[in-house]
């Protein structure tokens, strides 16, 4: 970016990592001034024994007249949906809760920051304070919400727990939509890899390819600077090296530890450098028209996207080869280019993952109806993409062609 523009690099997160670090939870809820604690999270998790991992340790390490959960919302749905948020925001006020704790991956961290939000700003309909699918709040009006407010991820993939965007997904539109306001990211952050080794490998090899996502995106980004370069170079370093081991192996504690701080190197520099994003922008309106997963979206977007629009990425591709470890062999920067996409579409195959949207119904909507879903997803703002791009990326995802 030119030195005339302004950019804001933002780190309001405090991040705890490592194994266990779930433990110190009921010490820093003490600290932030929380009395009546929310747990937010979904069905899947709770069965899995996860959620039980994470309340055991107020039962261990109780404190005198310290805080308490005094109730679990476990009903969060796939995309964090409007209908979801707003039966949360009743039952917070129900247990009288004044502090949250989000335990899950980016539905429910993105859940959790959207209930902080409505619980702020005395929301009971959060469809109706986002009117145009995107709200932006900075200072002045960005103001602390004052909410005690501490994020598990279960994934390596959204690093929403220190992003200050919400995602949520308005079933009566059926488009993804934001809140970005920097008050949003959660108070501490506690990236604990014991709470990630149970995730099967092929969604631990999607969500990683998000966090990948994110870093590429931030790297070409126009609003990318030196501070952006150097989370996005560093995300991409770590995610080559260690999400194949993660998928290979769930077990794999320092690989699952790597991933996540990866995932959270990867939102800081998205988030911080936030402009151009084509990716992301196919993956919501296709997550919204199909209910594709986010990660898998980006996964089978990126190499086509990178391909079709190579203007975008040509001048930081040295940078991106450097961290994807793409040995340089004199080529031009298109050449290059093409070395990278190649690699990238390698390391997914070997990661498992598809290509083309060949377990959904892509197919049988009408491509009029997919570009106005591309064209009009919040994500579309920055960078726009004509009619002919859209279709052109949309019959190369495709099983068998878009009627």
């Amino acid at each position: 970016m030119g030195i005339k523009s302004h950019s804001n690099f933002w780190l309001r997160s405090s991040v705890y990592s490592g194994s266990d670090s779930r433990s110190l939870i009921p010490e820093l809820f003490k600290g932030l001034g929380a009395k009546r604690i929310l747990l937010v999270s979904d069905s899947g998790l709770e069965n899995a024994g996860v959620v039980k991992k994470v309340t055991e340790v107020f039962e261990v390490h109780a404190l005198s007249a310290g805080p308490e959960i005094v109730g679990e919302f476990l009903k969060v749905t796939q995309d964090a949906g409007s209908s979801c948020v707003n039966e949360a925001l009743n039952y917070a006020r129900e247990v009288q809760a004044d502090a949250i704790l989000a335990v899950g991956g980016g539905s429910v961290i993105d859940t959790a920051k959207a209930l902080k939000f409505g619980l702020y700003k005395g929301i009971t309909e959060i469809n109706d304070s986002i009117p145009r699918g995107f709200l932006y709040e900075g200072f002045p009006k960005a103001q602390p919400m004052n909410i005690p407010h501490i994020s598990v991820p279960t994934t390596a993939g959204t690093g929403s727990e220190v992003s200050p965007i919400a995602v949520i997904y308005n079933e009566d539109m059926k488009v993804k939509m934001n809140i970005y306001n920097i008050y949003l990211s959660s108070d501490v952050a506690i990236l604990d890899p014991d709470l990630t080794v149970g995730l099967p490998s092929y969604i631990t090899a999607f969500t990683g390819v998000d966090a990948l996502t994110h870093a590429i995106e931030a790297i070409v980004s126009p609003q990318a600077t030196s501070l952006t370069d150097a989370y996005a170079f560093q995300a991409i370093r770590v995610i080559e090296d260690n999400l194949p081991k993660a998928v290979k192996d769930g077990t794999n504690i320092k690989a699952r530890m790597e991933m996540l701080h990866g995932s959270m190197m990867g939102i800081t520099a998205f988030s911080s450098a936030l402009n151009a994003i084509p990716i992301h922008n196919f993956a919501h309106a296709y997550g919204a028209l199909f209910r594709i997963p986010h990660g898998l979206a980006n996964a089978v977007f990126l190499p086509v996207v990178m391909e079709s629009i190579p203007d975008l990425y040509l001048p930081k591709i040295h940078l991106i080869a450097e961290a994807f470890k793409v040995k340089f062999d004199g080529e031009d920067a298109k050449g290059l280019l093409a070395k990278v996409i190649e690699k990238l579409r390698l390391f997914m195959n070997d990661l498992g993952l598809p290509s083309e949207f060949s377990e959904y119904r892509v197919n049988q909507l009408d491509i009029d109806s997919i570009v106005q879903a591309v064209m009009k997803d919040p994500a579309a703002a920055n960078f726009p993409m004509s009619a002919e791009l859209i279709k052109s990326v949309a019959s190369r995802v495709a099983p068998v062609g878009i009627n």
